[in-house]
């Protein structure tokens, strides 16, 4: 019921005291689908589980809190209060996957005592939605409780079974893994070999992988776990006891192995479980971004979706150009850089950033990205380095004024690019003049780049410290009202609800890596169930030339078909979406390059048609305020049939579909640039069987038949 807020009609506050343990308390999902019981150990220790249509999910798990030197926040409790409630309303975001999202559930909070630590006192919020459980720890305002640090959180989330996981391994730094598919069980022993090497890592020296984790069960049960509203707190990650197939919270440590610095009133994130026998459920949940508070920006306006190109795919594969301007490597910003040797290679010259600027007019881009246009890209990695960059001072061959000046005048943006080396503390120095200089010059937007080991020294990219930062980073911009793209940074959980301004992250193995290794064609499905789970990814797709040894001397391969970097625009959402290729490429395949050129960036609402993790998905888009559909599928390395089920379509109207599809021949690995566009009639009848090819794809662009097309084209 859109624009509503029904609060339970059977709200029930229960004021009980209980001396021992507490009885069990229940909760069941508006749905009735999911119930939830809570309740105390002999001990004290509070535990819950959780089933699904009268089947377990989670078996009795304990929660609870290790504090550093204070008693714990674990045991010894007795329930002193609970209240319940019912919520049903519906919101509109700034952007997003649907212009409407809807927020329905059933909440328990349950107040706990611990009489014998001078009534200290804690509640857990319980959330059961139609889709799953969120809970979190809230340690309210009181006495014998005022400031704290925490030594571990000991959440655990007992599973019932051997279940199939799609996992990387734990790592406080990075999330640049490949995937790795396997039973729980044999995580321990496929660990290492899933380890590989990546510049800034700090793997966990036990089994333990990242969220959002991934699961099938046996009985065919998908089981996604993560957090929400991850602020002032260490992000989770989730230690693995292969054989009791459990796993229990680990939160990233400080540099002095701390996981937290707390002060009351607060709250730890939410943990969340979704959970379907439907693998489309997951990728329809909502979950993650209702549990985040609304944005309190008053004005929204200046927020937009955005389309761009770059200079930027050709550092990785033409091997003709750098971010670097000169050919010294040892630097420092005091320098006098227009005494460097130039290496002739440098890609952020003003002459070539206009024809980047040219082609994004032409054919409709909002802004154009120029990575390596600041001094200090000479020895701006490995070196640990604090002051590496300053984000105001250009190289000589490039004028800001003269580039920005030719880009307005031609209706483009130019986006700007703060890599800080993960040199953290020299950013937020030096923050206020960045955004004061992109104000000067109208940059409206910046990637920010967190590559690297962070200082302060010893900090890590998924600490509290860190997490601290990118919402500082978020806010401040705000201030500014500049957009954010923020690479390296902790995984995302939703926050883009409450900083609308976090238009996309990275925080995934992105494009950059087919360059560089190399991703599996199973890479990008895998990733719709779990990156993508918790917000937009700037996954800079639309790679043309997959071959890239088409440069010279790159041997690597972009593991797709041109197509299904297509269907990318669709099924990897983001709200910033870039055509990462070099012009030229785009110039030779032009009747495909339309799709891109067609495609939106900001959606009224998604369908979800197909989905098995690690194997395909299938998805349908409305654009927002049009009547125009988008539809992306994509598959692994096996060829399939795709069907596509045109029923999202308004009922008594036709519609001009221009279906971008694999050859017959195609394939990823031998004939990857094999395509074919054909236009036929579609109503909301129709339905389509489409072949796919290995590591192939789909795309779909609908719009209104005029009547000569209907009278051109065939009635599917």
């Amino acid at each position: 019921m859109p624009y509503t807020h029904r609060l339970s009609l059977y709200f029930v506050a229960m004021i009980c005291l209980w001396w021992t343990t507490g009885a069990a308390q229940q909760l069941t999902s508006p749905n009735g689908d999911f119930q939830l019981e809570m309740s105390l150990t002999p001990n004290g220790s509070p535990q819950y589980q959780l089933s699904y249509k009268g089947k377990p999910v989670i078996k009795p798990s304990q929660l609870g809190l290790q504090l550093k030197d204070a008693p714990s926040l674990q045991e010894g409790f007795t329930i002193a209060e609970t209240h319940s409630t019912e919520v049903d309303k519906s919101w509109n975001p700034v952007w997003g996957k649907q212009k409407t999202v809807r927020n329905h559930y059933k909440e328990l909070v349950v107040q706990l005592i611990q009489e014998q630590q001078e009534g200290r006192s804690i509640r857990l919020r319980f959330r059961l939605f139609n889709d799953g459980l969120a809970f979190r720890y809230e340690f309210p305002k009181q006495p014998k409780l005022n400031y704290f640090v925490i030594e571990e959180e000991n959440t655990e989330f007992a599973l019932a079974g051997d279940h199939k996981i799609f996992w990387i391994p734990g790592d406080y730094d990075t999330h640049e893994y490949a995937y790795t598919t396997s039973k729980i069980s044999e995580i321990p022993e496929k660990m290492e070999e899933a380890t590989i090497f990546i510049n800034a890592q700090t793997p966990i020296q036990q089994p333990a992988v990242q969220t959002p984790s991934m699961m099938k069960s046996e009985e065919g049960l998908y089981i996604n776990i993560h957090e929400a509203a991850l602020k002032n707190y260490a992000a989770m990650e989730l230690n693995v006891d292969a054989a009791r197939q459990v796993m229990s919270s680990h939160l990233v440590p400080d540099a002095v192995g701390n996981k937290g610095y707390m002060q009351t009133d607060t709250h730890s994130p939410w943990r969340t479980i979704i959970v379907s026998d439907d693998a489309r459920d997951i990728l329809a949940s909502n979950m993650i971004i209702n549990l985040n508070e609304p944005t309190d920006y008053k004005d929204t306006s200046w927020i937009q979706p955005i389309k761009y190109i770059g200079v930027w795919w050709e550092y990785f594969v033409e091997g003709k150009s750098t971010w670097a301007y000169g050919k010294e490597t040892n630097v420092k910003l005091d320098d006098d850089f227009s005494k460097l040797t130039p290496n002739g290679r440098h890609g952020a010259t003003t002459e070539h950033v206009k024809e980047y600027v040219d082609f994004a007019a032409a054919h409709g881009f909002d802004a154009v990205l120029v990575e390596g246009w600041n001094i200090g890209w000479e020895d701006w990695i490995g070196n640990w380095k604090e002051n590496v960059f300053d984000f105001t001072t250009p190289y000589p061959d490039f004028d800001v004024e003269e580039v920005n000046n030719y880009a307005h005048s031609k209706g483009v943006k130019i986006m700007m690019h703060h890599e800080t080396s993960a040199a953290a503390t020299n950013y937020e120095r030096r923050l206020d003049r960045a955004f004061e200089f992109m104000n000067k010059y109208g940059y409206t937007s910046v990637k920010t780049g967190y590559v690297g080991q962070i200082i302060p020294r010893g900090e890590h990219h998924d600490g509290q410290w860190m997490v601290n930062h990118f919402t500082h980073v978020a806010k401040r911009a705000a201030d500014y009202n500049i957009m954010i793209n923020s690479h390296e940074a902790v995984r995302p959980t939703g926050l883009h609800r409450t900083y609308p301004n976090w238009l996309a992250q990275e925080s995934a193995r992105g494009t950059e890596f087919e360059a560089m290794g190399g991703l599996a064609p199973e890479h990008a499905s895998i990733l719709a169930f779990t990156r993508l789970i918790g917000g937009p990814m700037d996954y800079t797709p639309g790679i043309f030339q997959t071959d890239l040894s088409y440069y010279g001397d790159n041997q690597q391969r972009v593991n797709t078909t041109l197509v299904k970097q297509l269907a990318y625009y669709v099924t990897m959402y983001s709200p910033l979406q870039m055509a990462a290729d070099l012009p030229e490429n785009y110039k030779r395949f032009p009747d495909a390059f339309q799709f891109i050129k067609d495609v939106a960036v900001d959606w009224d609402k998604s369908w979800y048609l197909e989905a098995e993790p690690g194997d395909y998905v299938s998805i349908a888009r409305k654009a927002k305020g049009k009547k125009e559909w988008f539809v992306g599928s994509i598959t692994d390395e096996h060829a399939r049939t795709a069907t596509i089920d045109f029923s999202f379509l308004p009922k008594g109207e036709k519609y001009i579909a221009s279906i971008y599809a694999d050859g017959k021949e195609a394939s990823y690995d031998k004939n990857p640039q094999s395509y074919t566009i054909q236009k036929v009639v579609v109503t909301h009848k129709s339905k389509l069987k489409q072949y796919i090819a290995p590591g192939g794809g789909l795309a779909i662009s609908i719009k209104e038949a005029t009547p000569q097309e209907r009278k051109d084209l065939k009635k599917m």
